[in-house]
């Protein structure tokens, strides 16, 4: 008698769950899908295969390697098949694909989240809600932020740049 291997279900809800709480390895207040970074996901079922589409938030980010590791251990470490990476560049990340849970967890974590329309400036400091503040440097901690100075709680603080 042949025993037949039956391939698990893929549960796109279970997955979905797992990706959703990846943190992001740079801002770790957020995850990969408070940022919009997980484009897609793909299950085929008669395969057992997961594919998932990531767009990083600029081409070069030096976060790819760690995010495309840091899904696929989430997704390994739930008991799921090694998942098929992809990039998707077209269209660019944008901070319109940030969900406003984001935009409230940048700043409670004292980093100005991004402006709306054409302005690359932060609304206010994180830390007084001041909107007088001087450009310290356009270039923070990563290729993502600046860094500014409150001049009214003096406080440096980051934003994270509209792309």
């Amino acid at each position: 008698m042949t025993k037949i291997q039956l391939t698990p279900m893929l549960d796109i809800d279970e997955i979905m769950q797992i990706l959703a709480e990846v943190p992001d390895p740079e801002v770790p207040v957020l995850t990969l899908d408070d940022l919009g970074i997980i484009r897609d996901v793909n299950i085929d079922q008669k395969a057992g295969t997961i594919t998932v589409t990531l767009t990083p938030t600029y081409i070069g980010c030096p976060a790819t390697a760690a995010i495309r590791k840091m899904v696929s251990d989430a997704l390994i470490d739930a008991g799921y098949p090694e998942p098929i990476l992809k990039e998707q560049l077209v269209p660019a990340w944008s901070t319109d694909w940030m969900s406003p849970e984001a935009i409230v967890k940048l700043e409670t974590y004292g980093i100005a989240p991004p402006g709306s329309g054409d302005s690359n400036e932060p609304k206010r400091c994180p830390n007084c809600g001041s909107n007088d503040y001087q450009v310290v440097s356009h270039f923070g901690a990563t290729a993502c932020k600046s860094l500014y100075r409150c001049l009214e709680c003096t406080e440096p603080f980051e934003y994270f740049k509209c792309h």
